[in-house]
Parts: C-alpha cells; structure tokens; sequence
C-alpha cells in the first residue's frame, strides 16, 4: 500500500481506517451480559450436532467469549463500495510484492514446485487478501461466528435487531431475511471452526479474524481451511497466520479447482474466480502477478 501524499495516499488511509473500524477489536455491545441465555441454544445445538458438551460448555463460559453485537452490526448496516484493486498494482505495491517474494523465496520455490502454481500468483493473492499478512484481523473468530449463529434464534435475532444503530437499522423484514440467511452459513462455518481448532489443537478463544470470520494470510473461512488447509512448513499444524501454511493451502486450493502449470488465461481466470466471485478481483491478481513476474 502506498502513503504518498496523493489521492493514492488518500484512499489508502480511508483504507487503513475502515479497517481499524471493521477489523479491531472495538466494543462488543454489551460484552459478557446474558452470554449464556444468548448462546445458550446455541450450545445445545452444538452438542446436539456432536461436540462434546463439557468442552462446549466450559467455553462458552470463558469470560474472553462475548457476544460480539459491534463487529457482526456491521454486517448488516454497511454498504461495500467497490474496492480500488489498482492500489495493489501500483509501483509502490508491487515493490512490496517483490521483496515478499525475495524474502519468502525458499517457501515460495517449494509450493511451486509442489502444486505447479505460480508464485506470483500465490503472492499477488496474499497482496490483495491480507497486504502480504499486515491486515489479517484482529476480532475474536469464535465470538463473530457464534453471534452471527445465534441469530438463527428468534429471541436473541430481536434483541440483536435494537442493537443496531436506529439510524442505520434496516426494516426488521429485511433485516430477518438477510440474519436468517448469515445465520445459517455461520452455523456451518462455526463447526467447520471448532473442529479445525480442536484438531489442530489451538484454543478457540484465542483465534483472531476478519469481522466476517475470515482467517489468517489467505483469508479463509473455517471450512475452506478444514478443505484446502495445508501445513505448508511441515511442523505439523496447519495454522493460516504463518506464511508458509497460506502459501501451501493457497496453492492447494487453486490447484484442486483446475490450476495446471502453463494454464491458459481462459483458464486461470475461471479458477481464480473460485476463489473469489469476482471478475474485478479476478483481473487484478492476474495484472499484479504479471507485473510480479516482470
């Protein structure tokens, strides 16, 4: 990203402050109140579904677990505005991208090798994901996923309902629409997160995210982790906030929906567009990766 003093600069810093707003750790509504009444169904669907329900309810009791009303608000009162992806293709950026890719060159060489995915690839996603991992998130995972689950609830999804800033609330039939839909997704992604945890042996609580619930270098949801998740420098953890597992479980990624060496444009863009339903986003990692390769 670039801070000249340019309009360059200018967007980058309302860049730099959304993100302070979406991604930090901010104020969690009324954080520890009536945690166990709001996740309380939650819970039992949990272990319903098959965790165990001492470790359920042992962290579900945890003081660091909130129900997290400032993060996922945002969810529901924000409009995204296109992103400017030329930022990322700027001179400034790609000589970030470049150094990356000298510092990182020994992991970078080897998941290429393994997954016959370009490197400049692989790094021209991590540019745009997460700034080569300086803008990961910094929002409790488990508290995002399990508020945005618990809207499947009719109670706590009316309670969450006034929380929201009135001058930025939606019509409650819109709102219920839109919450029953996250809710469910979030359902799925907050198993997919457990037993990712759980597995690899990482507390919960301790995992940061994205406001969404976005993950690590690469930005993965829980379940592309459990997926696609590589332990890139074979430590024997698959853990997304270290470059080498983002680089790996990337490639992997990009490989398992079609990606050969020498792929045809035609080709790479509809893989990348996997990746991301984005045409825009599309264009981009391939413009960054051929400046990279330049």
């Amino acid at each position: 990203m670039s801070f000249r003093a340019s309009t360059k600069n200018k967007i980058q810093i309302v860049i730099v402050i959304l993100a302070a707003i979406l991604l930090g750790p901010g104020y969690s509504g009324a954080a520890g109140e009536n945690n166990t009444a709001r996740f309380d169904l939650l819970q039992k669907q949990l272990i319903k579904d098959g965790f165990d329900s001492e470790k359920i309810q042992a962290l579900y009791e945890r003081p660091e677990v909130n129900f997290e009303t400032d993060g996922v608000t945002v969810l529901f009162t924000y409009s995204e505005a296109k992103l400017d992806y030329d930022q990322f293709s700027n001179d400034w950026s790609i000589g970030q991208a470049k150094k990356y890719m000298q510092d990182h060159k020994k992991d970078l060489e080897r998941t290429e090798k393994s997954y016959g995915v370009d490197k400049s690839v692989i790094t021209a996603i991590l540019l745009v994901e997460s700034g080569l991992g300086r803008t990961v998130g910094t929002r409790s995972a488990l508290n995002t996923l399990s508020t945005l689950a618990a809207l499947r609830y009719p109670d706590v999804r009316s309670e969450f309902y006034t929380m929201i800033p009135q001058a930025k609330r939606p019509a409650r039939r819109e709102f219920v629409k839109s919450a029953k839909k996250k809710s469910k997704w979030a359902y799925a992604e907050l198993k997919a997160f457990l037993k990712y945890a759980y597995q690899q042996g990482f507390d919960p609580v301790e995992i940061s995210g994205s406001f969404a619930g976005a993950m690590g270098l690469a930005q993965f949801m829980p379940s592309s982790i459990l997926a696609y998740g590589k332990d890139g420098d074979n430590d024997g953890t698959i853990d997304l906030h270290t470059h080498a597992d983002s680089m790996a479980s990337i490639a992997n990624y990009l490989k398992r929906h079609g990606w050969r060496s020498g792929i045809s444009r035609k080709k790479a863009e509809k893989v990348i567009y996997h990746y991301n339903h984005s045409e825009y986003y599309v264009n981009a990692i391939l413009k960054i990766a051929s400046r990279l390769q330049s």
